[in-house]
């Protein structure tokens, strides 16, 4: 049976599970959980076909897991630190800080989009030193000194995908607390960021206290990895902050597949239940035309 793998919970996420399920694929959803649900914190949803009564965006939620999985849909919460083709470039392979999956087709349904710094240098130094992939760009940075700016799990994952390419790594929290267990390889500096300065390219981090780091290359990771950075770094294409997909939610990456927030738009749980349907729908299409045999 061809597995589904799809990021996020929500109104865009659980939809596209129900559809894909049956259409006859095991369906898996990586969630951060209901805490984390941006619809789990509206307080009432209304306006809505088929409630006659506004009703808690934490209830809705839960109907919706509640529906999916007496079809079979498996949820799991998990952080997601990256998404790559897997070894034979037949699927995927999605890691998160708990498991590893493999997937046929990937569908991501959630809002987040990327974090950054607000500081000067940020966005002059962008593609000069300042980058949102490490994955993508280590290569470029061999036996040079570098520094990913976070404080979390999803830093660190960035900053281990470094080693192995540069000569030093430090991880920067900008005054933020360490929530992730760092190895004796990484260097850490908890200081508040100022400034990225520079010439034609990245030269430096100015903290608030007025020292200063030399480097070469500076890579964002704040908070968890928002799905339009994931997209990104696996070669879909973005208009802005949102993931571009056709009418029916496939992007350009074959097998990837996109709903609900994180493509823009109209920002309801209705669009983002139709985008989902698509989406799972499209998966399905995707599938059963790979794994139809050739003659």
């Amino acid at each position: 049976m061809s597995k589904v793998l799809i990021i996020g919970s929500g109104p865009a996420g659980v939809s596209a599970a129900l559809y894909a399920r049956r259409g006859g694929a095991e369906v898996t959803v990586l969630s951060k959980g209901l805490e984390l649900s941006g619809l789990a914190k509206a307080e009432k949803i209304e306006n809505y076909y088929g409630l006659a009564e506004p009703i808690s965006g934490a209830e809705l939620y839960a109907r919706g897991i509640e529906g999916a999985k007496k079809i079979g849909v498996e949820f799991l919460e998990d952080e997601l630190l990256s998404l790559m083709f897997n070894d034979d470039f037949t699927g995927f392979k999605v890691t998160g800080k708990a498991h590893v999956f493999e997937a046929d087709a990937v569908i991501v349904a959630t809002g987040a989009s990327r974090q950054s710094l607000n500081v000067p240098g940020v966005k002059e130094f962008e593609g000069k030193g300042v980058s949102y992939c490490a994955t993508c760009d280590a290569f470029f940075y061999r036996g040079k000194t570098v520094a990913v700016v976070g404080a979390g799990e999803y830093a660190l994952h960035e900053a281990q995908s470094l080693l192995p390419h540069a000569a030093q790594v430090y991880m920067l929290t900008n005054g933020a607390a360490l929530t992730a267990e760092v190895t004796a390889d990484i260097s850490v500096h908890t200081e508040k960021i100022a400034a990225i300065a520079g010439g034609e390219r990245v030269a430096k981090v100015v903290f608030a206290d007025g020292t200063e780091l030399s480097l070469d290359g500076v890579f964002m990771a704040l908070g968890t990895a928002g799905s339009t950075a994931i997209a990104k770094k696996i070669g879909a294409q973005l208009d802005g902050n949102r993931i571009k997909i056709d009418a029916h939610g496939a992007t350009n990456v074959p097998g990837l597949f996109a709903a609900g927030d994180c493509t823009g738009g109209l920002l309801q749980v209705a669009k983002a239940v139709y985008q989902g349907a698509e989406a799972g729908l499209a998966a399905v299409k995707y599938l059963r035309g790979k794994n139809k045999p050739s003659h």
